[in-house]
């Protein structure tokens, strides 16, 4: 208990309450008075507001404090119960938030996937964090998550404006299909490949070449396959566990 009224804990999730508030109101009004396309507002989402919890929460994610770190995820899965349609339809101001995030083509399935995706990538990524703190591996656990934040951020937006390559995927709970392109798929590759080499000097000489061979074209694959708006736990899980097995050679 005295650890949860750390004031430093509850300022970072109060800040990431306020970023959360500010980012996808702002965001909301885009797609309602601008016609600013959703899958661009997600995306805005997708690298702010994931990249400032993980900031924030570093200290505590590998550390004796992990379970700090395990509330804050469990919170951010909580604050999607207040986008369901009981809240949207009586607060206005919770509504255009929703609407920054809520594609047209993934109705009605918008927060039952972004909560599982959400609640299953912190699953992994928990546990795969202190697995890799016990090995001392600690400045790898961010090598997954800049591939997924930045690669599979860039990936939609690019697919959009410059895919013309469209391959299948499947999504859960549906039988309906959606699309991917490889110039979204590039976009993982090229960004593995930089994340991986900028942290060469956390791997001795025969573990880089293998992780620029491996992690690139593996979590471009996990990418490319996964279900559709599910990615995360899938890209997550398949980076820590080929990192895991590379820094092992």
């Amino acid at each position: 208990m005295d650890a949860i009224l750390d004031p430093t804990f509850i300022f970072e999730q109060s800040l990431n309450v306020f970023s959360l508030v500010f980012i996808q109101y702002v965001n909301g009004l885009l797609v309602i008075h601008k016609n600013v396309k959703v899958n661009y507002t997600r995306k805005i989402n997708h690298f702010l507001l994931f990249f400032i919890p993980i900031y924030l929460g570093q200290d505590y994610a590998y550390s004796e404090a992990y379970g700090l770190y395990a509330i804050g995820a469990a919170l951010a899965v909580f604050k999607f119960a207040f986008y369901t349609p009981f809240f949207r339809e009586r607060i206005p101001f919770i509504d255009v938030m929703f609407k920054s995030f809520d594609r047209p083509e993934d109705r009605p399935y918008t927060l039952l996937w972004i909560t599982t995706q959400t609640a299953a990538g912190h699953l992994v990524l928990i546990p795969m964090g202190i697995f890799f703190s016990t090995l001392d591996l600690v400045p790898l656990i961010l090598i997954p998550i800049l591939i997924y934040g930045i690669g599979d951020g860039l990936a939609e937006p690019v697919g959009i404006r410059f895919g013309k390559h469209k391959y299948r995927v499947p999504a859960l709970f549906t039988k309906k299909t959606y699309y991917r392109t490889l110039e979204g798929s590039a976009c993982v590759f090229l960004v593995s490949m930089i994340v991986v080499a900028a942290y060469y000097q956390y791997f001795d000489s025969t573990q880089f070449v293998v992780s620029l061979l491996v992690v690139p074209l593996l979590m471009t694959l996990v990418e490319a396959f996964s279900p559709h708006t599910w990615d995360s736990p899938t890209m997550f899980l398949a980076g820590f566990i080929s990192l895991y097995f590379i820094s092992t050679i």
